[in-house]
């Protein structure tokens, strides 16, 4: 329906479409969780987009948005504190779990800025993370492994404005990943090792609140030009290395910081065989937001 000459939005499609069918309400696990979730603001230095949508098989199945995200601004210091989470569909509250996952890394991260820290303690960011998954998973179900209910990848970090330019620092557990884009180019940087190995592609993958022997960390300035991209693979997979039309898609629409809403209504793009939910968080120097 078109009303005042605006015309409706439709749906964002690359190459061929996925089925067009009207979405299922979720069923309730733990607590509500919306089909899409978007949110956008500046501080003085830098500016945030984020967004998170259902995908199609849980729309439907009826099942739950199983990614989460959560970022705040650090009023003292101006740094953002950030954070995405997938929840593993094995695990039956995954939905919760990735919701305080991201809740609890942001709180542990703020408190460290509270307490003046030079640098993040990360190691104690997943524990406390852990944490508070073990107690989520006792209020769901006391007897059940937490593992089998919340179990959820993360990523969290910090941009930090400094002399030079924005400081950011993260970590992962999981295949969630981060980027950065050049948009100069464009290119799409990973930040951490991608799924395959030659031609293996892994299969398993180590979640919270289990907790891998070596900590993924990546530390680094955004330059002049560049994007900051963080995601779980409903992003990562059809986004691939970058180079192929849902690269070339998102590369033209963020090279500047688009509203929140038409990143969640991109980020909904139908193409075929990508079924999963899609969550992106990006962040621009505030010196690149036009």
């Amino acid at each position: 329906m078109q009303r005042a000459g605006i015309p409706a939005w439709q749906r964002v499609v690359v190459d061929i479409p996925g089925p067009a069918f009207e979405p299922t309400p979720p069923r309730v696990v733990g607590d509500t969780c919306p089909d899409v979730e978007c949110d956008g603001w500046s501080t003085a230095k830098v500016t945030l987009r984020s967004a998170s949508v259902r995908g199609e098989r849980h729309r439907y199945y009826g099942q739950p948005r199983q990614d989460a995200t959560c970022a705040v601004a650090h009023e003292r210091t101006g740094t953002v504190v950030f954070a995405v989470a997938d929840g593993l569909s094995s695990a039956a509250a995954s939905a919760v779990g990735a919701a305080e996952a991201c809740r609890a890394a942001v709180w542990a991260l703020h408190a460290q800025l509270d307490e003046g820290r030079p640098d993040n303690d990360f190691p104690a960011v997943v524990s406390f993370a852990v944490d508070m998954l073990h107690r989520s998973a006792a209020a769901i179900s006391p007897r059940q492994d937490p593992e089998e209910l919340v179990a959820t990848t993360l990523v969290a970090g910090t941009a930090r404005p400094g002399a030079e330019g924005i400081e950011v620092s993260l970590f992962r557990v999981g295949d969630s990943s981060a980027w950065v884009l050049d948009l100069t180019r464009p290119r799409f940087h990973p930040l951490f090792s991608g799924k395959t190995e030659g031609d293996v592609v892994a299969t398993s993958v180590t979640a919270l609140p289990s907790v891998p022997q070596t900590l993924e960390q990546w530390s680094g300035r955004l330059a002049p030009g560049q994007v900051l991209l963080v995601g779980t693979d409903g992003f990562g997979d059809p986004l691939g290395d970058g180079d192929g039309q849902v690269g070339a898609m998102f590369a033209e629409h963020l090279a500047a910081p688009p509203s929140p809403l038409w990143l969640g209504h991109l980020l909904d793009f139908s193409r075929e065989t990508f079924d999963d939910d899609r969550t992106l968080l990006a962040l621009w120097p505030r010196s690149e937001a036009r």
